[in-house]
Parts: structure tokens; sequence; C-alpha cells
């Protein structure tokens, strides 16, 4: 081992001491930095300005936090089956655990948005208003965004003491600046596609669902859906045999008893099942109403009562 003198040991110290020590941000330096993303996110997908700001702030520690920092993960979404995108490795629930790495915080509040939209678990939401942030934080607890039994009131109170409701008042889409311009420019040109699934949809009869695409299996929408395949297959009355085609109309929740309108007039081959989840309603009780078994194949014009007749 090589010897050091007295001021080569000083030069040592000074060095490996006195070194600036990164900068903390400040919450109110985030808010500011940062709320016109969350106004534009919930003028383009309808999630509170204040919850978005409200999680950035929680999960990542006002920008501070070693995700946000090295990961420009803000939100604390870890990658989930089908992500493709750049991954940063720590601890969390367990050791060594995968969350999504982005190459801007711009990309991560839309990824974010884009989190909420598309997961079934979180749909319910979308029912409620974007001045409601106070059911926004429960049913994000409730729906299982974070584990701590407290992440509703956390998310209130953050809200309340940094008057962050004022953004959800916003109708007007905020300007964007040249950072921000540089970063939209950086996630196009750099940053790998979102994960590329169906589109969450409501149907009339008040039913979630999606329409299945080229390449789909029940199993493939179920693991996009974050749903067990026998939920799948029991809200559609299939079998695992079976398999959807594209265009196909696929749900997410139970079918209803019956349909607003009170009848249907058959096309072509159409089936039973067919005109089912058309009109979002159980197979069972169709048949029912029409005093017909399941594999009854309707003629072309056909009126077939949608609901029970007086």
């Amino acid at each position: 081992m090589k010897k050091f003198g007295f001021i080569s040991l000083l030069f040592f110290a000074h060095s490996n001491f006195a070194q600036p020590s990164e900068r903390i941000q400040s919450r109110s330096e985030y808010i500011e930095r940062y709320k016109d993303e969350a106004i534009r996110e919930m003028l383009v997908n309808g999630i509170p300005a204040s919850i978005t700001l409200a999680q950035g702030i929680l999960e990542s520690d006002n920008g501070n936090s070693a995700l946000a920092r090295h990961a420009n993960n803000h939100f604390g979404i870890k990658c989930h089956r089908g992500w493709n995108g750049p991954t940063y490795y720590q601890d969390d629930d367990a050791k060594d655990e995968c969350f999504r790495k982005y190459y801007s915080a711009y990309r991560s509040y839309k990824d974010h948005s884009e989190f909420l939209r598309t997961r079934t678990r979180y749909a319910f939401l979308f029912d409620y208003k974007t001045s409601d942030y106070k059911r926004w934080a429960h049913g994000l607890k409730n729906a299982g965004y974070a584990t701590n039994p407290k992440y509703a009131s956390l998310l209130i109170n953050l809200i309340e003491d940094n008057n962050l409701q004022q953004y959800d008042k916003v109708r007007k889409m905020p300007s964007i600046d040249k950072e921000a311009k540089k970063q939209q420019v950086k996630q196009i040109d750099k940053a790998p596609a979102l994960e590329s699934k169906a589109l969450l949809k409501v149907h009339e009869n008040r039913i979630k669902f999606v329409i299945a695409q080229q390449g789909d299996s029940y199993y493939k929408i179920a693991e996009e859906n974050e749903m067990g395949l026998w939920q799948i297959l029991k809200y559609n009355e299939r079998k695992k045999h079976n398999k959807p085609k594209a265009g196909d109309i696929i749900y997410l929740q139970p079918k209803k008893n019956k349909s607003k309108k009170k009848s249907h007039c058959a096309g072509k081959q159409e089936t039973m099942w067919e005109i089912s989840q058309i009109y979002g309603i159980k197979l069972e009780k169709l048949c029912r109403y029409n005093n017909k078994g399941e594999a009854y194949q309707p003629f072309q014009g056909e009126k077939i009562y949608l609901r029970k007749q007086k």
C-alpha cells in the first residue's frame, strides 16, 4: 500500500468530504415545475390535476427519490407484463423489483395517465368528476394503487395543504414551454411505445368492454387488463377452446339481465350469442325471453326480444 504524506492526506480528505451535495428540490418548486403537465393530462385524460400532482409529490419525494432522479419515474409504476421499455431495479415490497424507466419526466406523466386509463381496476374512477379529488383518492387506494392503508388521506392532505385543488378548475390548455417541447420531441424520437392494447370502452348498457384485435386471445385480453382468464370466459359465456375474432365485443364485467331496447331484428346467420354480445345481455336471459335454446339459429328478420314481455 502506498504511504501518503500529511499534505497529501489533507488534500485527499478535502477532495472526498468537501464536495457539494446534490441540490434537494422543494415541494413548491416541484409543484411549479409540473403543474402544467398535470393540468394537460387532466384536460386530455380526465384525471384531476390535484391527484396527479399529489401522487407525483408522494411517490417521488418531490422529485428527489432515486427512482425519479435516475429513472424519471415519478409515480412508482412497476414494469408489469407487456412493458418493453427501459427498466430500473430497486428494493420495494420485495428485493430488486423492476420499475419503468423513462427518457423524461414528461413521459412519466403521460404513462401515468395511460396506466390509469387502460387498467380495468381503475375504470370506475373515470365516472367521478375531476373536481372530486377525495373520491379519486379513496378510489385509488381501494383499487390497490398503493399498499399503505393511509394512502388516501396522505393524498388528500397533500392536496389541501398545498391548495392543489385550484388546478382542477383550469379549463384552458397550458402553453408548452421550450423545455417541455424538448422533452416531447425526445419522447417521440427515442422512447418505446406504450403497451399496445385495446382501448377500454363503456357499453350503453353500462358494462366496460374492449374490441378484440387481430391475433388476440382471451388469455391475452385477460393479461392486458389484469384479470383472470376465468373472468373473461365467464363474463362472455365462452369456453377455453373458443377464440375471439377481430371486432368481437369482449366484456370485462358481467353482462346485464336486460337491454334498454325492447327488441332486435336478427341479421343473416346471426346467433343468439352474438345478439347477447351486441346488447350486453346474459345469453341465458335472452334465450328465456324468446323461449329458445342457446343453440337456436334465428332466421333473418326475426324479432328477438331483449327484455321480458309483459
